[in-house]
Parts: structure tokens; C-alpha cells; sequence
């Protein structure tokens, strides 16, 4: 991408829900920040699958749509009231609402965080949606009683890009996380990177060897963004009082069910999470994220990047993750 004047920026969008052949690279006009804005220049932009269901329809936005939800970059300029933020930071950012796909955007500054001389602007750029959502989920999103070291836990796409952050924290952390992914080499990147156990669910039956990994137990808590393929059975590898947390939808959406099958499968939990609940306040937002910068840092937790598109090439880089050819996390570069 190159820019032709400071207030012109290479945008995505989309006029209207379909495919990926609807994202178009367009010029738009960005001007000054307003009370509580900053103007970004990024260096590097995430890819999640919430970009995919934006794009589709199955989430409804309003168009045209210009898509994205991270990024990383350096602070422009700054608006009234934000004080957290100057002119020149490092930063880095998962945030409502959408528009990260581009070179330069005016946005809410609240749930833009500084981000650590340590951190590359790539992994930056890759780590704060995925991140942030592993850290709510082992954290913030917990069965009755919360979780100690040695508890079992189930996560569905252990392999993908809050997967493997999560097989990472979740071995910090001493759980006995048992990871489900697609394939043997999925399965085998999951179990390099710290998940205790795993199962191919495209050959295994994942409720019977989860029972039998827990010796018929069970676990105290499912994290699942897998949606329709998953959701019916994982209720079925919970031990009593058992958390069901569903975070989304790869597969498609969950299909309505009656609250009377909870109390038979032993009187279970089931909640929809989404980051964005978690990032309401920048109090909240940078606790998150402090934490995050911390594991990442430390060198507990790997941010593996694993794919890498031009901006010109975003339909690809859609197609690859619908059609499940991805593992960790993937960016647009600038």
C-alpha cells in the first residue's frame, strides 16, 4: 500500500454481505481525531474468523463495511481526553468498531493499548483479539469454583490462533488442557504447544476419549468457538456443575436447545462470550491486556504467526481460513 496524501488511506471494504470476492481495496479520507480518538498508521493488521462472519452476514453491520477488528501501529495524533496515548507510541489494538483493514484510521482510544518496545509490531498486530480472547476465557471465564492446577479443560481448534495461545497459558497455568483439532499435524502443533492431551476429531470420537482421558469424569469447563459440529457433544464431556463457554461460530451458528437437557447432564452451565463484554472500559482493556504483554514477554506464551498476506491478496487470506487451511495466527501486511 502507499499513500498519495496524509489524509488518503487504503481501506477493505465490503458493500454488501456475500463472499470474499466482496472485499474491495478503495482510497478514503481520514481526518483528525476527536475528544477520546487517536489517528493510527499501522505497521501490521490481524485476520480473525469474526472478520468472516461480518463479512457474510452472519453478524449484520450496516454498509458499506470497511472490515478488520486489530491491528498494530504508531500514534498520529491524539484528541482531547485521551491521556494514555501520544503522539509517536507504539500501539497496538482489538477494538470495536470495525475498520482496521487499512493503512491509517481515526478510532476510539479507549481499547488502544501501548504496546511494549519488546513486542514487534506483527506480533502486536497478531496477538490483542486472539490474546485478549484467551486471557478472558482461562481468566475471566470460569466453571463453579474456578480452575486450579491439574483440572482438565476441552478446547475445540486448539490448533488455530487462540488455540495455541491458549495450550500455551493454559500449561502456565497447570491445566490439563486436552486440545481437539482436524488433522494429525494440527493435533501434533497443539501438543508441541503445550496442550496435554489431544484428539482429532475428523477420526475420533472426542466425547469418548475425553472420558477416557479423565477417567469418566469428565471436565469442569468446554471452550468452544467451533459452534454447530461441536456444541451438542462437548455438553456431553462436562462433569457435573460444568461450564459449556461457546465463543463461536467456525462451523455455524448453535442451534436453539431447551435449558431442560442442562439438569440431566448434571445441572450445567452454558454462557455466549465475546471479547468485547470484557474491553467496555480502558481500566478493563489494559488490565487485559497487561497480563497478555506479561505472558508474551516472559516467554510463556508464543505468538507463532504462520501465515502472512499482501492487503491486495485479503480474499485469500478469507478463503485459506474458511476453508480451515490455517494454523495459528495470520496477517495483512502493509
Amino acid at each position: 500500500m502507499s499513500v498519495s496524501a496524509s489524509t488518503i488511506s487504503k481501506a477493505v471494504r465490503i458493500d454488501k454481505h456475500g463472499g470474499p470476492e466482496e472485499l474491495k481495496l478503495v482510497d478514503v479520507e481520514v481526518g483528525e481525531p476527536g475528544p477520546g480518538e487517536i489517528r493510527i498508521r499501522h505497521k501490521a493488521i490481524g485476520l480473525n474468523f469474526i472478520d468472516i462472519y461480518q463479512r457474510s452476514g452472519l453478524y449484520q453491520l450496516p454498509m458499506p463495511l470497511q472490515m478488520g477488528m486489530e491491528a498494530s501501529g504508531v500514534i498520529e495524533a491524539v484528541g482531547e481526553g485521551v491521556s494514555h496515548l501520544q503522539v509517536g507510541d507504539r500501539a497496538a489494538y482489538a477494538s470495536q468498531p470495525p475498520g482496521s483493514y487499512c493503512e491509517l484510521r481515526v478510532m476510539p482510544a479507549k481499547c488502544v493499548c501501548k504496546l511494549p518496545d519488546a513486542i514487534s509490531f506483527e506480533t502486536g498486530a497478531a496477538m490483542m483479539l486472539k490474546g485478549l480472547t484467551a486471557q478472558y476465557l482461562l481468566r475471566r471465564t470460569l466453571p463453579q469454583g474456578g480452575l486450579q492446577a491439574g483440572d482438565f479443560i476441552l478446547f475445540h481448534a486448539a490448533a488455530g490462533g487462540v488455540g495455541l495461545i491458549a495450550c500455551q497459558w493454559a500449561r502456565a497455568l497447570g491445566l490439563q488442557l486436552i486440545g481437539t483439532a482436524g488433522s494429525d499435524e494440527k493435533c501434533a502443533l497443539a501438543k508441541q504447544m503445550g496442550a496435554a492431551h489431544v484428539i482429532n476429531y475428523s477420526t475420533e470420537d472426542f466425547v469418548a476419549r475425553v472420558k477416557e482421558i479423565t477417567g469418566g469424569k469428565g471436565v469442569k469447563v468446554v471452550y468452544d468457538s467451533v459452534g454447530k459440529d461441536t456444541f451438542d457433544r462437548s455438553l456431553d464431556c462436562l462433569s457435573p456443575f460444568g461450564l459449556m463457554a461457546s465463543f463461536g461460530n467456525a462451523s455455524g451458528p448453535v442451534a436453539p436447545f431447551s435449558p431442560g437437557i442442562l439438569g440431566p447432564k448434571g445441572s450445567i452451565y452454558v454462557t455466549r462470550q465475546t471479547l468485547f463484554s470484557h474491553i467496555t472500559t480502558r481500566e478493563n482493556t489494559q488490565a487485559m491486556a497487561d497480563e497478555l504483554f506479561d505472558m508474551v514477554v516472559s516467554g510463556k506464551v508464543e505468538i507463532r504467526i504462520d501465515q502472512r498476506f499482501a492487503s491486495a491478496d485479503v480474499a485469500l487470506a478469507h478463503r485459506s481460513m474458511e476453508e480451515r487451511k490455517t494454523t495459528g495466527c495470520s496477517i495483512l501486511t502493509l
